[in-house]
């Protein structure tokens, strides 16, 4: 984000101001990056194969929660990942061996490093491939920092502060340095550098993107009272910026999420900026500036109404003639009625007259034809002289107090009330109960973030009342509080009617290394990838998809923790249960190989269900390495010799599918099946 931003925000008669840093946020390369990643996600969605990012794609939680949602992990090194999948390498780049390894490892690089990143690699990679001393100014933990580290064959000396730099002595020396370093830190490093070495050629690679990020930050906390810093807790640029905002605004704040706020703080403040490292999402910042101006814009503190004195001489000059007040209800009889007007008899030496205007009529119709002379009318008094000498009424304004009661009520009891939204204001909209107007905050409006509120005006919304002020005629309602409320119902309703045991309908929503959450109406449940198949799976997406409708059974519930374990493999007989029904001796099946061993093979039947196919048992020739003749992931043929049930173990024999060898051949076959017994035995 670029160009900074000031909201006004009018309290108490004065400006309270809360501006943003006119540098913050995502920075191009970490964009870059995201951008890349998202896709990758799209084109390989259907492919079947992983996407994963080596470390953090960027340093904030939010962002990468989101990313695994999609199902992209994060791995530390290439090994790491199965072969054939896919691996995003993140804005602060890799070292040359994770390029070396990831070839090895048969992997698909996607390559996000910054392209300002990679040109400090490159301008070492030249200076140590010129015999030339490397020196890198920057944090030798930081990732960016290691990497280009490994460009020179880890032979780059790594200095973060002075001190260190009066160690090196007697060198030629190329100067790079980490993107996101302070420039101070760089000009002292290179200074004492200077007297005991020879300073061959000084690249000052720090990112432009990152001075002026910091720039502004100071200057912006130079003039604010209180200063909030957002980014997450592990990025070194959004660190050096909470350092160089407290240098300047004692009262700084280190924020990664809304509940970090120090809201009792801000509504104190009259100049609040806002900086951000060069990971942190844009909506979160706006979600965070709008959360302190709804702090600050509904402290509603009461007042005391202002009263014209002139008004209230008036009054009291109209009370001592026993007539009504201002404000007062009064009860009278109608003694005419016209299309136009009510005269209500007040019992005093004025009438009282209620326009057609303040009637606030529920049904159509002529005046004349709703109200007849002789009934009983009640009403609140407007005016006491209306110039024609009459007092002014107001039955619509009656019913307004009436609408006060219904949402003082409301607020009380914890109740519901529908809301019509009317029209988009500064930080949020305002909606109309009846005859009174409220504000409902933007960040109220729905469960999720929005930041137009186009697609809600006009319509009737449930909400909760937060809060309300009569006096100065203002309510705060809620629709998120309404969302929350009823979606506690609802789970609380599923958790009545769910038990352990009971097989139900669910989603596939999200994977994880460890297992799918599924949405069993509403509520989310773990199948542990043990628990999806009989057999053995590497990750869930083997077996199930995003979007896959499948039977669960409830394997067990902790309502304290809001936790349901689920199985999907118990809906399917576990298959030595039924071996009689599906296999017997002599029969030829078809299988994969899934591991191999000194001794023999294993071949699945089945999920759950392997047979050892000895080496004796693999061809009628002497078999000393079974790599030879058959690799994972085969399918073979192979004869059942034996189903032994007590031990759980299958024997089979890929030779038997085979035409018979020749008579020389069978002895040393019959040794090699021996050596192979005393192999296996001696492994059980």
């Amino acid at each position: 984000m670029e160009k900074e931003t000031v909201t006004v925000i009018e309290k108490d008669g004065k400006q309270i101001q809360i501006a943003l840093a006119e540098h913050a946020g995502f920075c191009f390369g970490v964009a870059r990056a995201l951008n890349r990643t998202e896709e990758a996600v799209e084109a390989y969605r259907n492919s079947g194969r992983r996407i994963y990012t080596c470390g953090s794609l960027i340093h904030n939680k939010i962002v990468t929660d989101e990313l695994l949602e999609k199902g992209v992990a994060a791995i530390n090194r290439p090994q790491e990942a199965e072969q054939g999948a896919v691996v995003v390498v993140r804005a602060h780049g890799e070292p040359k061996v994770f390029y070396d390894m990831a070839q090895e490892r048969g992997l698909e690089i996607v390559d996000a490093t910054c392209p300002f990143v990679k040109r400090v690699q490159q301008l070492a990679k030249e200076a140590a491939d010129e015999g030339h001393t490397v020196v890198i100014v920057g944090d030798e933990t930081h990732p960016e920092v290691i990497g280009i580290k490994g460009w020179t064959d880890d032979r780059a000396i790594v200095l973060h502060s002075q001190a260190q730099a009066q160690e090196v002595c007697g060198r030629q020396l190329v100067i790079v340095c980490q993107t996101t370093i302070r420039a101070e830190l760089l000009a002292g490093v290179v200074e004492e550098l200077k007297k005991n070495n020879t300073i061959l050629k000084i690249h000052n690679t720090i990112c432009s993107a990152t001075s002026e990020r910091q720039n502004s930050c100071a200057e912006l906390a130079k003039a604010s009272d209180l200063m909030v810093v957002i980014g997450g807790k592990d990025s070194s640029n959004t660190k050096k910026l909470y350092e160089i905002s407290k240098k300047y605004c004692e009262n700084t704040y280190f924020i990664e999420i809304i509940e970090d706020l120090p809201l009792k703080e801000v509504e104190k403040c009259c100049k609040i900026g806002v900086a951000a490292g060069a990971s942190t999402p844009e909506r979160i910042i706006k979600e965070v500036i709008a959360a302190m101006s709804e702090a600050i814009t509904n402290d509603l503190q009461p007042q005391v109404e202002e009263t014209n004195e002139m008004e209230a001489m008036m009054d009291e000059i109209e009370k001592s003639l026993r007539l009504p007040g201002r404000g007062e209800v009064v009860t009278g009889e109608i003694v005419h009625v016209t299309n136009d007007y009510v005269v209500v008899n007040l019992g005093c030496k004025k009438d009282g007259i209620i326009p057609k205007e303040e009637m606030a009529l529920e049904q159509e119709g002529q005046l004349t034809e709703l109200f007849k002379e002789g009934d009983e009318i009640q009403a609140k008094v407007i005016k006491t002289d209306d110039g024609d000498g009459n007092i002014l009424l107001s039955k619509k304004k009656l019913q307004v107090n009436e609408h006060w009661d219904e949402i003082n009520a409301a607020l009380d009891d914890k109740e519901v009330v529908n809301v019509k939204i009317v029209k988009e204001v500064k930080g949020g909209v305002i909606a109309t109960y009846k005859e009174v107007s409220g504000f409902i905050p933007m960040s109220q409006l729905s469960d999720h973030f929005v930041e137009k509120a186009d697609e809600f005006i006009g319509k009737v919304l449930p909400v909760k009342v937060s809060r309300v002020d009569q006096k100065r005629n203002k309510a705060v309602f809620s629709h998120k509080a309404f969302l929350a409320e009823e979606k506690a119902k609802k789970i609380a309703e599923i958790w009545d009617k769910l038990s352990v045991g009971d097989v139900v309908e669910g989603v596939v929503m999200r994977f994880t290394d460890y297992g799918a959450f599924v949405d069993i109406g509403g509520l989310d449940g773990l199948l542990h990838i043990s628990e999806i198949s009989w057999g053995k799976l590497k990750h869930p997406q083997e077996a199930l998809s995003i979007g896959d409708k499948i039977n669960v059974k409830i394997l067990s519930m902790n309502a304290e923790k809001g936790k349901i374990s689920l199985g999907l493999k118990q809906n399917m007989p576990e298959p030595w249960s039924v071996i009689d029904e599906k296999y017997e001796i002599g029969q030829v099946i078809t299988g994969k190989v899934v591991q191999i061993k000194d001794y023999g093979a294993f071949v699945e039947l089945e999920p759950g269900l392997d047979g050892l196919v000895h080496i004796s048992e693999v061809a009628y020739k002497r078999v000393t390495n079974i790599a030879d003749e058959i690799s994972v992931g085969q399918e073979v043929s192979a004869k059942i010799l034996e189903i032994d049930k007590e031990r759980k173990r299958i024997s089979l024999s890929i030779k038997e599918t085979l035409d018979g060898p020749a008579a020389e051949e069978a002895a040393p076959a019959e040794e090699s099946a021996q050596e192979a017994d005393e192999a296996a035995e001696a492994e059980e």
